[in-house]
C-alpha cells in the first residue's frame, strides 16, 4: 500500500496545532506546580485542588469550542480557565484574593468566573454546575443560538441527584450540552469501585439515551478527536453528548489531603502515562519537536507564571468600603 505524505502546508498546520496543545498542557502544569508552592508559603489560602495529571482533558476539549460557546467547570478548574483563554494574571490574582482577580478576589481557587470568555465557574459544590449548564443551554435553544455548553464534572458527581436530573432534561429537551465527565477514579478519597455499582460511566449515561463513549483522558489527541466529533453532532441538532474522560490526578484531592487511600505504586504507574511526557515523545517521533523548541515552550510558560505571581503580589486588596458591594443589586442599593 502506498502511503501518501500530506502537502507541506497541511503538515505544518498539523504541527502548529500539536505544538499549541503541548504548550497549553505545559502552561497548566507549571501554573499548578507554582500554585502548590505558593500554598505552602501561605500566599494562597483556603482550599486548593490541583489539576496536575489531567491537563490533556482541558486542552483537548477547549480546542474544539468556539468563543461564543459556554464552559461550566468544577472546583478543580484552573486548567480549564487557562485553556479557555483567561489570563494567568487574573487567575493568580484570584488565588491570592486580590481585587484584580476574575471574581474580584471574592471567590478564590474554586470560583473562577469570566463573562468575556463565557466561563461560568468554578462551582465548589459537587454536581452544582450540571443544572447551571442545563439553564445556559436551554436559553441558547430558546433563543435559536448556535452554541454549545461544555459542562465539566468529576465521577463523584455521578452519585448526585443533579447528574440524573440534568441528563434526563437535556435529552428530553434535546439541549446542546456536552457533558465532560473527568473520571480520575477517586471522588475525594473514595475509589470509584466503592462508590458506583456500575463503574462504566459512559454506559450509565447511555441509559438516558444520549450518545456516550469513553475516551483516553491521558491522550490529548484522543480527547480532541472525541470532542470534535461530539461538538459537530451537537451543532447538527443531534442533542446532548456525554464523554467519559478517563484520567488521573497525580496529586491528592486537595492540599489538605494526605492521599493515604491509594498506593505510591499506583500513582507511579499512572505517572508513566503523563500526558505531557507521552505527547512530547510522540511529537519528537514525528519530527515536530526538538530540544530547543521544548526549552522555548518551557521558558515561556515559567516566565508567564512568574509574571502572574508578580501581578498578584502587587495587586491591591478590595477596599473595606466595598465590603457590602454585590450583596444586593446596585440598582436597589442606590436607586
Amino acid at each position: 500500500m502506498t502511503v501518501l505524505t500530506p502537502p507541506a502546508p497541511e503538515r505544518e498546520q498539523d504541527r502548529g496545532r500539536a505544538i499549541a496543545r503541548l504548550t497549553s498542557m505545559l502552561r497548566i502544569r507549571r501554573f499548578e506546580e507554582r500554585c502548590g508552592e505558593l500554598y505552602q508559603d501561605e500566599k494562597i489560602r483556603g482550599f486548593l485542588h490541583l489539576y496536575i495529571g489531567q491537563e490533556a482533558v482541558a486542552t483537548g476539549v477547549m480546542s474544539c469550542l468556539r468563543a461564543d460557546d459556554a464552559v461550566v467547570a468544577t472546583y478543580r478548574e484552573h486548567g480549564h480557565a487557562l485553556a479557555r483563554g483567561i489570563s494567568a494574571d487574573a487567575i493568580m490574582a484570584e488565588m491570592f484574593g486580590k481585587v484584580t482577580g476574575t471574581s474580584r478576589g471574592r471567590g478564590g481557587s474554586m470560583h473562577l468566573f469570566d463573562t468575556a470568555t463565557r466561563f461560568y465557574g468554578g462551582h465548589a459544590i459537587v454536581g452544582a454546575g450540571l443544572p447551571f449548564a442545563i439553564g445556559l443551554a436551554l436559553a441558547d435553544r430558546l433563543q435559536g443560538r448556535d452554541r454549545v455548553t461544555a459542562c465539566f464534572f468529576g465521577e463523584g458527581a455521578v452519585a448526585e441527584g443533579e447528574f440524573h436530573e440534568s441528563l434526563n432534561l437535556a435529552v428530553l429537551w434535546q439541549l446542546p450540552v456536552l457533558f465532560c465527565c473527568e473520571n480520575n477514579l477517586y471522588a475525594m478519597g473514595t475509589e470509584i469501585a466503592h462508590e458506583q455499582a456500575e463503574t462504566d460511566l459512559a454506559l450509565k449515561a447511555a441509559a438516558y439515551r444520549l450518545p456516550s463513549w469513553p475516551v483516553d483522558g491521558m491522550d490529548v489527541d484522543a480527547v480532541e478527536s472525541a470532542t470534535r466529533r461530539a461538538v459537530a453532532a451537537i451543532r447538527a441538532g443531534e442533542g446532548p453528548h456525554f464523554l467519559e474522560l478517563r484520567t488521573y490526578r497525580f496529586r491528592p484531592h486537595s492540599m489538605f489531603d494526605p492521599g493515604l487511600y491509594r498506593s505510591a505504586d499506583e500513582v507511579a504507574q499512572w505517572m508513566t502515562r503523563c500526558p505531557i511526557a507521552t505527547y512530547s515523545a510522540r511529537l519528537r517521533a514525528a519530527g515536530w519537536l526538538d530540544d530547543d523548541t521544548l526549552a522555548g515552550i518551557e521558558q515561556a510558560a515559567r516566565e508567564e507564571v512568574e509574571q502572574a505571581v508578580t501581578f498578584a503580589e502587587q495587586s491591591p486588596w478590595e477596599p473595606m468600603d466595598d465590603l457590602l458591594r454585590f450583596v444586593t443589586s446596585e440598582e436597589v442599593r442606590h436607586g
